[in-house]
């Protein structure tokens, strides 16, 4: 099994060239300032409304159609 060839089977993926650090300038550092303070906030907000149930209970009871 180790010692066998490629030649039939998958081929290697070839490495992606590593991505060099562009510089950001003021408009792109407000923009991910921005985006990261909106994640956040999202994120708060989810957790905060996951710990609760159904937002009408019991209230209107089960709706039923027009015909009896």
């Amino acid at each position: 099994m180790g010692g066998q060839s490629r030649a039939g089977g998958k081929a290697k993926p070839l490495k992606a060239p590593k991505k060099t650090a562009k510089e950001l300038d003021e408009d792109d550092k407000a923009f991910l300032e921005k985006k990261r303070a909106y994640e956040k906030a999202k994120a708060e907000l989810a957790a905060k409304a996951s710990g609760r149930g159904p937002l009408n209970t019991g209230q209107q009871g089960i709706k039923k159609s027009g015909k009896k």
